[in-house]
């Protein structure tokens, strides 16, 4: 069975939900390819919000994206998401993306952390739009990462089925070390 680009699937079905003008999160920019993606699929009337630890991240896609008037880049946890989104941004955005681990290229003993990663999907779930999505791609195969991946993988089975649909695809069925992405669907404000 062919491996799956589990990013580029990522990609893929985001394009369904964003629309020009639409505002969306990249929780953890690395080295700001996804941010770069949601800002070509807002558009220039729609805004970003792009969320690192560390400044060489936030530097990095602060470069690739030219740093435009509609990206807005905060150097800290993706957990204080909340605390940065602005009150009337609150349930009106279309895409929540995570993308865990470590900084590719980075120190890769700087890695996203349970700690963390279940605080800002808990904000994230708020502060979306219903009719949006949360796509959180996981690696089991780093230290930590398995736990991180269960983690995820357990507050994703804890979601109300009345107000999200939740889907997981495995890059590879065979491996358990395997990337997994989860798609959830907010379909409605209150459970």
């Amino acid at each position: 069975m062919p491996r799956i680009s589990l990013p580029k699937l990522t990609h893929e079905l985001l394009s369904a939900y964003l629309r020009k003008g639409d505002i969306a999160i990249d929780a953890t920019v690395g080295n700001g390819h996804d941010t770069a993606f949601l800002l070509a699929k807002v558009g220039k009337k729609g805004h970003v919000y792009g969320f690192d630890i560390q400044a060489t991240a936030i530097e990095a896609t602060r470069q690739l994206t030219n740093n435009p008037d509609n990206l807005t880049l905060i150097t800290d946890s993706h957990a204080k998401l909340a605390d940065y989104i602005p009150l009337g941004h609150v349930g009106k955005i279309k895409a929540c993306l995570f993308n865990l681990g470590y900084l590719p290229g980075g120190d890769k003993r700087i890695i996203t952390q349970t700690q963390s990663t279940l605080p800002a999907l808990n904000a994230a779930s708020e502060v979306l739009a219903v009719g949006g999505i949360l796509t959180v791609l996981a690696y089991p195969g780093h230290p930590d990462g398995d736990q991180e991946t269960a983690q995820v993988a357990e507050w994703c089975a804890k979601l109300s089925s009345e107000q999200f649909d939740c889907r997981v695809f495995d890059s590879d069925v065979e491996n358990p070390a395997a990337p997994r992405l989860w798609l959830i669907d907010k379909i409605c404000a209150y459970p």
